[in-house]
C-alpha cells in the first residue's frame, strides 16, 4: 500500500520555505506520495482556514518535480471545468515530463458554486466538461499529431500519460472511471463502508477489459495509536484500497516531519511493504 500526505498549498502553511521543507521531508522519510488541492477563487465566506489562500495546484506540481527525485506528486483533485483543455494538458504533460514520469493525476468535476460564477462556467455542464476534457487529454497524449477544434498541432512533449485519478462517488463517477479512468480518489477511508463500490468498481472495469484499479481515499486517524492505526491500514487493504492520503495538520516543517515519522512507523507496524 502506499502511504501519502497532503502538502498543503493553502492557509499560512503554504509558503515557500514551508512547502519547500515539507517534500525534503516527505522524500527523507520514505512516504510513497504527496498531494496537493485545487481551488480557484474562493468566496470570503468560504475561506475559514485557508484566508482565501491557494497556490496553483499546477504551479506547486511544477515546483515540486524541481525540488524532489522521488516522490510521486499528485492533485487530488483538479477541477477540469475550471481550465481550458488544451492549455491543461500542456501542463499536465509538462509535469510528467520534468518530474520523470512521477504525476498523479487526481481530476473532478467540482462543486462550488461561487468558483463556477467566477470562471464564468455552467454549473450544470459540469460533469459534460469533465469528460470532455478527459477525452481530449486521452488524444493528446495518444495521438500524433492532436487535433484541437479543426486545428492539427503537435502535442510535445508528449511522455507517458500519467494515470487519471477520478474523486467523486456514484454511478457517474463509476462510469467516468471505465471510460477514462485508472482508479478512484473517495472522500472516505471507512474499510466497511468502501468495500461494495470498490468491488463493483473492479467488476465494472473488469467487464470492460481494464484492469484492477488504483484505489486511494482520503484518511485520517490517530498516529498516536499506532497498532490501532495499523490495522485499519489492513483492513483498507483487504477490500482493496491500494494507498491512503492522510490529510496531514500541520503549520510548519517540524510538525509535518513529526506526522511523517509517525506514518512510517504505522506503515512498518501494519506490515506493508
Amino acid at each position: 500500500m502506499r502511504i501519502g500526505t497532503l502538502l498543503k498549498n493553502s492557509g499560512p502553511a503554504s509558503t515557500r520555505e514551508i512547502i519547500t521543507g515539507c517534500a525534503a521531508a516527505a522524500e527523507q522519510a520514505g512516504i510513497d506520495d504527496v498531494w496537493v488541492l485545487d481551488h480557484i477563487a474562493i468566496p470570503p465566506d468560504e475561506s475559514e482556514g485557508s484566508g482565501g489562500r491557494y497556490v496553483d495546484p499546477l504551479a506547486t506540481l511544477a515546483y515540486l518535480a524541481g525540488i524532489t527525485e522521488r516522490v510521486n506528486i499528485g492533485v487530488s483533485v483538479l477541477i477540469l471545468p475550471y481550465r481550458p483543455a488544451l492549455a491543461t494538458a500542456k501542463w499536465v504533460a509538462s509535469i510528467q515530463e520534468l518530474s520523470g514520469d512521477r504525476l498523479l493525476l487526481g481530476v473532478g468535476a467540482g462543486w462550488m458554486a461561487a468558483e463556477f460564477t467566477a470562471v464564468d462556467v455552467p454549473r450544470e455542464r459540469r460533469g459534460a466538461i469533465t469528460n470532455e476534457t478527459l477525452a481530449f487529454f486521452h488524444h493528446c497524449f495518444d495521438s500524433e499529431p492532436a487535433i484541437a477544434n479543426g486545428q492539427e498541432f503537435l502535442f510535445k512533449p508528449q511522455p507517458n500519460r500519467p494515470p487519471f485519478l477520478v474523486g467523486g462517488s456514484g454511478a457517474h463517477v463509476v462510469k467516468r472511471i471505465v471510460e477514462y479512468g485508472d482508479g478512484w480518489l473517495p472522500m472516505n477511508s471507512d474499510p466497511e463502508k468502501l468495500q461494495a463500490p470498490i468491488a463493483e468498481l473492479g467488476d465494472a472495469l473488469a467487464a470492460a477489459g481494464k484492469g484492477t484499479p488504483e484505489v486511494i481515499p482520503i484518511a485520517s486517524f490517530d498516529l498516536d495509536d499506532s497498532s490501532a492505526s495499523a490495522a485499519r491500514l489492513t483492513e483498507l487493504s483487504k477490500v482493496g484500497v491500494t494507498g491512503i492520503n492522510y490529510m496531514a495538520k500541520y503549520e510548519s516543517v517540524g510538525e509535518y516531519e513529526t506526522i511523517v515519522g509517525k506514518l512510517m512507523e504505522v506503515k512498518s507496524a501494519a506490515g506493508i511493504s
